[in-house]
């Protein structure tokens, strides 16, 4: 009876997102070694700028949800800050920008998901060729010089609040919300689920596996675009590196939060919380003093940790 019980504990233990461990974990450390840090304005600003990082993480945690994954994100982050900082579209309104940014994520997840549903691509393949175009293209527009400055309007915006949130905050808490409710309360939502535990099974019970897969790329993309808008605004200038390191930090907050390929589990706020405990981590770093080097050693082992616990998490009970 005891080791049913142990078994049952453990099988319970496991079942609760890392991530909200780990969140607990920083933020007591963060009390303890730097209380003044725990100010809700200066939260706030390091928040606000992991916010493309959690939209980004919405789109990822789709797709890995129906087995797929999603690695073109720093493509389409990096395209899309381009044509909005080059001067290619002079007089452009902001309204324009965000419309062609939509479109630039939603025509890059339609071809990324027809590649993974219907030609049967591996999507690492995929996404990371789309990715590595992407990249190449910018850097052939912009012969690997940084372009101008972004349109003073984004600053702007990315600068005000509501509610006394800053509005890109409210912007993913929002999105949030709505990918929650999406999947809890949708027919799509349910086939998700049904994909993501059992592909066969699903496809005997009548889901539309293919458009499944496809619509949950779309959405990545869509996810991808509203995440390049919120950090073009961020940094207010051209570049031609910004990004690109999202995706693999995107795939490791995932994780953290719960998200398992190919077993169906796996929520929207464990992800979240996985977000923010990124943020937590870059506000100790900066707060220590760690230099940028240092950083990417960190960065570099908590996404091992991520890929260990995935090993962990998947492995059948």
């Amino acid at each position: 009876m005891a080791m049913i019980l142990a078994d049952k504990t453990w099988q319970r233990l496991r079942r609760i997102p890392p991530s909200y461990l780990v969140f607990a974990a920083l933020l007591l450390t963060l009390w303890v070694l730097r209380p003044h840090m725990m100010n809700p304005n200066i939260l706030g600003i390091f928040i606000r700028q992991i916010v493309p990082l959690g939209i980004l993480v919405l789109g990822q945690l789709l797709v890995m949800r129906v087995r797929s994954i999603d690695l073109s994100g720093g493509g389409v982050i990096l395209l899309i800050n381009y044509y909005i900082s080059s001067g290619l579209f002079p007089g452009a309104s902001m309204m324009t920008f965000v419309a062609m940014a939509i479109a630039t994520g939603l025509v890059i997840g339609t071809f990324n998901g027809v590649m993974i549903a219907k030609r049967r691509v591996s999507a690492v393949i995929v996404t990371l060729a789309v990715s590595i175009v992407l990249v190449g293209f910018v850097q052939y527009l912009s012969s690997g010089k940084p372009p101008g400055d972004v349109p003073a309007m984004f600053a702007a915006l990315y600068n005000t609040k509501l509610l006394g949130i800053p509005t890109p905050v409210l912007l993913w808490i929002v999105l949030t919300l709505l990918m929650s409710l999406f999947l809890a309360r949708t027919v799509f939502g349910r086939a998700v689920a049904s994909v993501g535990e059992n592909l066969s099974a699903a496809h005997f019970s009548g889901v539309a596996v293919e458009r499944t897969v496809i619509v949950a790329h779309i959405l990545a993309g869509l996810m991808a675009a509203l995440a390049a808008l919120v950090q073009t605004a961020s940094i207010a200038v051209g570049s031609v590196r910004v990004g690109l390191d999202l995706p693999i930090l995107a795939v490791a907050a995932t994780i953290l939060g719960g998200v398992v390929f190919g077993r169906g589990e796996g929520g929207v706020w464990g992800p979240f919380f996985g977000v923010l405990s990124f943020a937590l981590l870059f506000i100790l770093m900066t707060t220590l003093g760690v230099d940028e080097p240092g950083k990417l050693i960190i960065q570099g082992f908590i996404i091992l940790l991520a890929a260990i616990f995935y090993g962990v998490r998947s492995a059948k009970p």
